[in-house]
C-alpha cells in the first residue's frame, strides 16, 4: 500500500480513536451521574438501573471498538496494516475503507464467524 493511502488510514483511525476515547468518558460519566438525586420509588430505581446497564453494556462496546481502533494504529506503526492477522493475506482497499480497524480479510472473517479459525489476540 503507498504512503498516501496509509496516511489516509491513519488519519481516519486516529480521528476514531479520538471520538471514541470522548465517547467511553462520557458514557463513564453518564453512568455515574444516574442514581444521583434519584427518587426512592421502584419504578425510578428500575428505569435508573436500566439505564446504568445501558450505559455499561454502550461503553464495553465502545472500549472494544477503541481495542481495535487502537490495534490497528499499532499495525499501522508496525508496517503490517492491510495484512491479514490469520493468512497474511492483503485486505481489500474497499474492505480497509469500509472497516478501517478490521484485522482479517473477507475470507478469513467468514471462517472466524463460522467458528473454523481461532481469534487470535494480535
Amino acid at each position: 500500500m503507498d504512503k498516501r493511502k496509509l496516511d489516509y488510514f491513519k488519519k481516519r483511525l486516529e480521528t476514531r480513536q479520538v471520538e471514541l476515547r470522548r465517547m467511553v468518558t462520557r458514557t463513564e460519566q453518564d453512568g455515574r451521574t444516574v442514581d444521583e438525586g434519584s427518587a426512592q420509588d421502584i419504578a425510578d430505581r428500575a428505569a435508573s438501573s436500566y439505564t446504568k446497564e445501558f450505559l455499561f453494556h454502550q461503553s464495553n462496546n465502545d472500549r472494544q471498538l477503541l481495542q481495535m481502533v487502537d490495534g490497528a494504529l499499532e499495525r499501522l506503526r508496525e508496517g503490517e496494516f492491510g495484512e491479514c492477522i490469520a493468512c497474511g493475506k492483503e485486505i481489500n482497499v474497499k474492505r480497509l475503507e469500509a472497516v478501517p480497524w478490521t484485522r482479517h480479510c473477507i475470507e478469513c472473517q467468514e471462517k472466524l464467524e463460522q467458528g473454523i479459525l481461532e481469534e487470535s489476540s494480535r
